[in-house]
């Protein structure tokens, strides 16, 4: 994961995740780009401008100039703090919304890994608006770690990866396992049975052990079954009962109707989970 990719709103939690992907790209030998969404007055046309060294027709509107002054002074502050010390930083200004903007960033440059800040969300802004972290993670094609809260030293070494273990899950768990094999972490592997989708204790442990088997895996790893009433507080509630330092799923991206009936466990676990939580596309 050479390429990581760190929106910044410049928050508190934006910079959490900023020095979480500083950490990632000096152990991977990797670059940062650090983008900020700049989102104009509705009185301003956009018409033209890209990134921060974009020239567009309204580049002389004084108040885009201003925004865009300020923005590089706050680019400025952050690359001179000491946790960015001998990383490669490329910052860009782009006038988008902030979801839009980072996909269509991540895919321009061909981004190995998302890292996100979030403080998630609640009530009627989580049910009908979500966050834009929470979007990313739906709909990105490429992993998507979500930081909420200061980490100090991101190496984690308990690493929880949630799953069914169908057969859909076997291509990105390929990223699962190159993610754990970065931090030498070991893999829990994890199975959340349900009163609404439950499995024998037997066919639950062959499910897992044959995935695992056919997965390869070289790494430490250990498999479990956990009983809750719904998948969610079993992830959770496993992840604290191991110390758990990352949390991480696989994402169908459901949009529209499918998603707001079915939901996302991924969304919801970005939303509630207090650890880092990492996504991948399936």
């Amino acid at each position: 994961m050479k390429r990581i990719l760190v929106p910044t709103d410049f928050s508190d939690h934006a910079e959490y995740a900023l020095k979480v992907a500083a950490q990632i790209a000096r152990k991977n030998n990797g670059e940062i780009y650090l983008l900020h969404m700049l989102e104009l007055p509705n009185h301003i046309s956009d018409d033209g401008i890209g990134e921060s060294n974009a020239v567009g027709r309204s580049a002389g509107v004084p108040e885009v100039m201003f925004f865009m002054e300020k923005t590089r002074e706050r680019f400025q502050d952050l690359l001179n703090e000491p946790y960015l010390e001998g990383v490669t930083v490329i910052e860009a200004i782009q006038f988008d919304k902030a979801f839009d903007g980072i996909i269509a960033h991540s895919k321009k440059h061909d981004i190995d890994l998302v890292v996100m800040g979030s403080h998630g969300a609640s009530g009627f802004r989580e049910m009908f608006i979500g966050s834009n972290t929470e979007k990313v993670v739906r709909t990105s094609d490429i992993p998507v770690l979500v930081i909420k809260k200061e980490e100090g030293e991101f190496a984690p070494q308990n690493f929880v990866f949630a799953s069914d273990f169908s057969d859909e899950i076997k291509k990105p768990f390929k990223d699962v396992v190159s993610f754990a094999n970065l931090f030498n972490a070991n893999l829990h592997l994890v199975f959340v049975n349900t009163p609404n989708d439950f499995k024998s204790t037997h066919a639950a442990e062959k499910l897992i052990h044959d995935f695992a088997a056919n997965a390869n895996l070289t790494g430490g790893y250990s498999t479990h079954i956990y009983n809750d009433i719904n998948v969610e507080k079993g992830i959770l509630h496993f992840a604290n009962s191991v110390n758990a330092d990352l949390i991480g799923m696989c994402t169908h991206g459901r949009k529209g109707l499918a998603h707001f009936f079915n939901g996302s466990i991924s969304e919801d676990l970005v939303n509630h989970a207090v650890r880092p939580v990492v996504t991948f596309k399936i």
